[in-house]
């Protein structure tokens, strides 16, 4: 249980690369990209796995990333959102249970679940199961009104503002999940895009 967040806590922050609906013959793959950083002012590492876009397997991979690094130390997982390769859900009592480590998500924009319900009813057989994943995430807290919001699971909302506090350098979204983001559409694409 993390009582104190030091400016130097180890935590991992995982996004994806871009993708594309055009190639309809195989699955489609993304790179799931973690950034592992103390604090805000250090990279140590990073871990990456390929998901698939829209699939299930993204749980489970962040799972594998986070459990087989050799970073023994991490002390929270940061997530830019539930949804990774487009409606690919991550189940966040699982991956908060599987590592052991509290789970913090972090989002610019508050998610329409009506909306997502419905795109998931239009496109997915399976569309109950990812919809109850979306439906049991922790609640949404808003840390900057209109401007950032954060769930998270096995520390206290006010742990996790703090968290996301000492993680951020410039700007609203913390250091390992900005690296990550570059990092991810640069492997994906060949440049970085814009957050």
């Amino acid at each position: 249980m993390i009582r104190k967040v030091k400016p130097e806590i180890r935590v991992v922050g995982f996004d994806d690369g871009t993708f594309s609906f055009s190639s309809k013959l195989e699955r489609r793959k993304t790179v799931l990209f973690g950034v592992v950083m103390k604090g805000s002012r250090e990279v140590v590492g990073a871990v990456s796995r390929w998901i698939t876009v829209d699939g299930t397997d993204a749980t489970e991979k962040l799972i594998d990333a986070v459990n087989r690094s050799r970073f023994k130390d991490l002390r929270v997982i940061l997530l830019k959102g539930i949804t990774y390769g487009g409606f690919n859900v991550v189940d966040l009592e699982r991956l908060h249970r599987e590592t052991g480590l509290p789970v913090i998500v972090v989002v610019r924009k508050r998610p329409d679940l009506n909306a997502m319900e419905l795109a998931l009813k239009k496109h997915f057989p399976d569309w109950k199961e990812r919809v109850e994943l979306l439906r049991k995430a922790p609640p949404l807290f808003e840390m900057i009104p209109r401007k950032l919001y954060v769930q998270a699971l096995g520390v206290s909302p006010d742990v996790a503002f703090e968290v996301v506090r000492v993680t951020t350098k410039t700007g609203l979204i913390p250091e390992p999940l900005r690296l990550a983001h570059i990092m991810a559409s640069a492997f994906m694409t060949g440049e970085s895009t814009k957050e």
